[in-house]
């Protein structure tokens, strides 16, 4: 007896990408807050356990989550309207309609590093050593918090035939580009992009753990700060819908800076063997 072979195949557009909706089913709740909840509660969950493997007293995390929520989420949806003025300037509404989405986790990043450098100096606490323990919980966030994207059908690239293309409904596509049905999924590159770096920082905090394998203070957030920025760098260019500042992607240029910032740090720290500058002095335990 012969098998059709056909029928045993599976069809590559089985593979494209469609949201279903911004709204889980009939529920008056919208995805995109639900990831942004679960990635903070998955992240104070993980940065606590960390906290207590390091020795760092983990209330402290519980504690910095509030000020990274209350400052982070505010300054990611101004950092997004600031640069998206034009289309904001006649619906002042919807500046604060973030449920609709328009954040921008370089806007978080900075929020949450001025929130964490005052919780950290105010609680005696070195900068550094917090940062190292929250960086696993950010880039997850951030992995977690890209499928938002794909709820609302926004962040996405250019048109594409790729098998694992993403559907956009015809009023979410570009003026001129609503020709074209399927774009780059970006919003799942970086997720996966994210998820890598998660990976990488965990084993670099366990294998830091070992006597023999200390890492310097500031080595996590500035591995991720590298990481993430060289993996965001090459994944806005696919982007259709980018903050510009003139011809210019802010995302581009923040990244590059991260770049270097988080290529010198690591330089600092293992090649001129110098600490980082704290908003304490270091200590013994805090000095590895």
């Amino acid at each position: 007896m012969l098998l059709d072979t056909a029928s045993l195949m599976v069809p590559l557009e089985i593979a494209q990408l469609a949201s279903p909706g911004p709204m889980i089913g009939p529920l008056p709740i919208r995805w995109y807050g639900l990831l942004i909840a679960s990635a903070v509660l998955i992240g104070v969950s993980l940065s606590t356990y960390l906290a207590k493997r390091r020795g760092v007293n983990p209330d402290l995390i519980s504690d910095l989550a509030i000020w990274l929520v209350v400052a982070a989420i505010p300054c990611a949806r101004l950092y997004y309207v600031a640069f998206e003025w034009d289309s904001y300037a006649s619906r002042p509404a919807e500046i604060l309609a973030i449920w609709h989405g328009g954040i921008a986790i370089h806007g978080a990043l900075i929020g949450g590093t001025l929130a964490s450098l005052l919780f950290a100096k105010l609680n005696k606490i070195s900068f550094w050593v917090l940062a190292d323990l929250v960086a696993p919980s950010v880039i997850l966030g951030q992995a977690i918090g890209r499928w938002g994207n794909f709820f609302n059908s926004e962040a996405f690239g250019r048109p594409t035939d790729l098998p694992w293309k993403l559907y956009i409904p015809p009023a979410q596509r570009p003026g001129d580009y609503t020709q074209f049905e399927y774009f780059h999924p970006t919003f799942l590159y970086e997720s996966l992009w994210n998820l890598g770096v998660f990976a990488i920082l965990l084993t670099l905090f366990f294998r830091g753990l070992k006597p023999n394998h200390r890492l310097k203070n500031g080595t996590l957030i500035l591995t991720y700060l590298l990481a993430y920025s060289l993996g965001r760098f090459w994944i806005e260019g696919l982007r259709m819908d980018s903050l510009m500042l003139g011809p210019l992607r802010i995302a581009q240029l923040v990244s590059l800076l991260g770049i270097v910032l988080g290529g010198a740090g690591l330089f600092w720290l293992y090649k001129m063997r110098r600490s980082l500058p704290d908003v304490i002095s270091p200590t013994p335990l805090e000095n590895h």
